[in-house]
């Protein structure tokens, strides 16, 4: 395994540091702190880099609240400034990295891959497959055990004044397991914990069509009994060596089709799974009734787009068709329905 040193350099230049603001307030530079900081940018940086040259940087306190859709989930927020700065200083440097050792099958959070991708490879592997093992990881964040991730990442990563930032940031919310979900570092770091069941099995089940979205993985075959002892060791691979439970590891026939990452995947088509299509309505209802359209509704209209511009679901674009006429929403049709 090849390893790298003398990051600390590279991490803590100015260089890094403004190219990390500059990703940091994306699509938010209408926002009051934004542009207080973007008022005073190189002393707050100066500061933020003698914070962390010194060894005096600290996760700022985590605000927190929970989102239910699909499932309930406690979401961990933190300022701009320092953390989200931090954050995205420490991935350009180590994220090129760990994407090197990343399998080309594995789509979640990862640059230049994405839902599109895996749902294209998912029906590539239905097409030549009669079996499907599909699995999930009970509680996966918050079940990540933080000694096991910081010595995933020495493994690679022999610097220690990097690895003294990184694992401040792993133990920042106490206890000895959680990534808590919304920073850009738990994105990444989820992957390389991953990453480590994505090797055992390539390389040690020899499993030739697999892939994982996050948590969530399906290995595919034409042999049950080969899916089933599989199962059976995965299982025992995440309990001995990561600390995780699995949730799910159903044994199913490709004909039946594959809910996956938000659609249902058969032989032929693509459907949009149900409760994806009705979290999607409910909040486009919401934007068509009350005709609110702000920055929030900008990204759900655009994830609207995504959703159904990969799927048959010309009846899902008829219900909202219908629905804006009903209510007098012309603009709503001419603005975004004809786009669909």
């Amino acid at each position: 395994m090849k390893t790298y040193k003398n990051l600390w350099d590279k991490f803590i230049s100015k260089e890094n540091f403004e190219l990390a603001v500059k990703k940091a307030i994306k699509s938010k530079k209408s926002k009051k702190s934004v542009k207080h900081f973007l008022a005073h940018k190189d002393e707050f940086i100066e500061k933020l880099r003698n914070s962390l040259k010194t060894g005096k940087y600290k996760t700022s306190c985590y605000k927190t609240f929970k989102i239910y859709e699909p499932k309930q989930r406690i979401i961990y927020k933190l300022p701009l400034y320092p953390d989200h700065i931090v954050h995205h200083a420490l991935i350009n440097v180590l994220g090129p990295i760990w994407q090197k050792s990343f399998i080309k099958d594995s789509y979640a959070c990862i640059p230049g891959r994405g839902l599109l991708g895996a749902s294209q490879k998912t029906m590539h592997f239905i097409r030549r497959n009669k079996y499907v093992l599909q699995c999930d990881i009970r509680k996966f964040f918050p079940s990540i055990n933080h000694e096991i991730m910081k010595n995933i990442v020495k493994r690679k990563i022999h610097d220690r004044r990097i690895m003294r930032v990184l694992s401040e940031i792993i133990d920042s919310v106490g206890g000895n397991t959680n990534l808590p979900i919304g920073n850009l570092t738990s994105q990444w770091m989820g992957n390389v914990y991953l990453n480590e069941l994505d090797q055992f099995v390539k390389h040690d089940l020899h499993c030739r069509d697999y892939i994982r979205y996050c948590d969530d993985f399906c290995l595919y075959s034409n042999d049950k009994k080969q899916l089933h002892s599989m199962k059976s060791k995965i299982k025992n691979f995440l309990e001995q060596n990561l600390s995780m439970i699995l949730s799910k590891a159903d044994l199913k026939r490709t004909l039946d089709g594959i809910p996956f990452i938000g659609y249902r995947h058969f032989n032929g088509f693509i459907l949009m799974r149900k409760k994806t299509a009705k979290r999607l309505k409910n909040r486009i209802i919401n934007i068509i009734q009350h005709k609110d359209f702000n920055e929030l509704s900008i990204g759900q209209m655009a994830s609207l787009f995504g959703w159904t511009r990969w799927a048959n679901c010309f009846n899902f674009k008829k219900y909202f068709l219908n629905l804006a006429i009903q209510l007098n929403s012309g603009w709503f049709v001419k603005k975004y329905l004809l786009r669909m």
